[in-house]
């Protein structure tokens, strides 16, 4: 493990273990993007620390990014998880964007995802990319901003 990584991972646990949690810090690499991860596995109950939606996750994990470039000069990002949280809700958002392609195959006709965040909408867009037969866009504003999946050859 490199300074960096050694630097977010105590600045992480310290982080945990001040709100009163326990738990272990394990950072992963991705070689192919330079994304670093790291997942808190804690007995503790991990639903506060996620909060409704992943809000707590998100704010932890920024507070984690402010600390942690007080200690390193250069932005460095890296994304936080708790038990599996994120990766798994990431699979479940892959999971239905793939249905809702499906549907749209099967119908001919673009159909509405749900509401989503900014990085989930982002999470749709680049796993559909990859089928060339579908097309997505973001429609709507703010909080209620969706996604039409609809056939690449479906005239607009």
């Amino acid at each position: 493990m490199d300074e960096k990584t050694t630097i977010i991972q105590q600045t992480i646990e310290e982080l945990i273990q001040k709100m009163g949690f326990t738990g272990s810090v394990t950072i992963s690499k991705d070689e192919n993007d330079d994304s670093i991860t790291c997942d808190i596995v804690t007995d503790s109950d991990s639903n506060f620390l996620i909060g409704q939606h992943g809000i707590n996750l998100q704010a932890l994990q920024h507070l984690a990014r402010l600390i942690v470039r007080k200690h390193i000069p250069e932005k460095i990002r890296f994304t936080l998880d708790i038990n599996n949280y994120r990766k798994q809700k990431n699979q479940s958002i892959i999971q239905q964007a793939l249905q809702f392609a499906e549907e749209a195959l099967s119908q001919g006709r673009g159909v509405i995802m749900p509401p989503m965040s900014t990085y989930e909408r982002r999470l749709v867009h680049m796993e559909l990319s990859k089928n060339s037969a579908i097309k997505t866009e973001s429609i709507g504003e703010g909080e209620s901003r969706k996604i039409v999946v609809k056939p690449a050859n479906m005239i607009d």
